[in-house]
């Protein structure tokens, strides 16, 4: 029998969590809570660099990117998992499903390039100091993020589209909170062989060229760092990099933790709380690492809350 075209399908369920009365308004004030501290904790970051002057430097600059990214990755699946707790209804639209994949590919494939974007920084900082201002200027720190970005969405273009091309026979169920690429990708009734190959292929060069760029990167960082005679300039050339090196740490460790998971058993509870400490949690924390690891970033941010308070009073 020929599987049916993926007109047949208008809407998808997430059923990935319970919206049972007992545990709904838990689930929904956790969610809610973490959306919040996200959105305010990031939007601090981009006023707080975009206020003060001192931190118009190409990496701040980044910083705010990132930040305005976390923002991007939180708003394209939590809001929708909240309007379904409240209205009890688990249903996605097909179009709302291919949008939401194309979204988060889009913002995490950007992530992921602007960490090693962010790397690249670092290394011409500490390695080539003398020629920092020559080589990190204000045009090339733009072309290094629109080019980020130009290639996280063509390779989420490649995916939504060839995603479309897969017939969904019937009313079919997510096991998960929002539309993740490899979930949808296995409730197709059509060969999905093509999708799967690329998705390994097209992962492993779109993760593993940024990753090896960072681990190169800091290979570099370390062994200048090592050469430095004081101890006082060791440790303030490792903490201009403990920041970002945290970051990384967690975004690749919780990325590599859901491939991991659903590598070794087909859980659909392991599979969500892994991507949520994926798609959530590394969104939610990024603001704090810098800002508490940053004592220029704190000064900002103290200086932009007290700025606010006065204003208002």
């Amino acid at each position: 029998m020929e599987p049916s075209n993926q007109s047949c399908v208008s809407e998808f369920v997430l059923v990935g969590l319970t919206y049972t009365p007992e545990v709904q308004p838990l689930i929904c004030s956790l969610f809610l809570t973490m959306y919040f501290v996200t959105i305010l904790g990031n939007m601090l970051i981009i006023l707080a660099v975009v206020s003060d002057s001192r931190l118009h430097t190409p990496m701040y600059f980044f910083i705010t990117n990132l930040s305005f990214t976390d923002i991007c990755i939180s708003t394209t699946t939590i809001p929708k998992l909240l309007v379904n707790i409240q209205s009890q209804d688990q249903s996605i639209t097909y179009r709302g499903c291919m949008s939401q994949v194309c979204f988060v590919l889009i913002f995490g494939g950007l992530e992921s390039c602007l960490l090693a974007v962010m790397a690249y920084d670092r290394y011409v900082a500490i390695c080539q100091p003398l020629r920092y201002t020559v080589i990190m200027t204000q045009c090339f720190c733009v072309l290094l993020v629109l080019l980020s970005l130009t290639i996280s969405t063509m390779n989420a273009l490649l995916h939504s589209l060839m995603l479309l091309q897969l017939s969904f026979c019937t009313k079919q169920n997510i096991s998960h909170f929002f539309c993740e690429l490899v979930q949808v990708i296995k409730l197709a009734c059509s060969d999905a062989f093509v999708n799967t190959l690329l998705i390994y292929t097209v992962t492993s060069v779109l993760a593993g060229v940024p990753l090896a760029g960072i681990i190169f990167s800091y290979t570099k960082i370390v062994s200048s760092i090592l050469k430095i005679s004081s101890a006082q300039g060791r440790n303030k050339a490792f903490s201009t990099c403990g920041s970002h090196l945290s970051v990384v740490c967690l975004f690749y460790g919780t990325a590599f933790g859901v491939y991991m998971s659903s590598a070794v058993a087909d859980s659909s509870i392991k599979n969500i709380v892994s991507s949520m400490l994926y798609i959530v949690v590394p969104q939610m924390l990024n603001p704090f690492i810098y800002s508490l690891r940053n004592r220029e970033m704190k000064q900002a941010v103290r200086h932009l809350i007290f700025s606010v308070i006065l204003s208002s009073s």
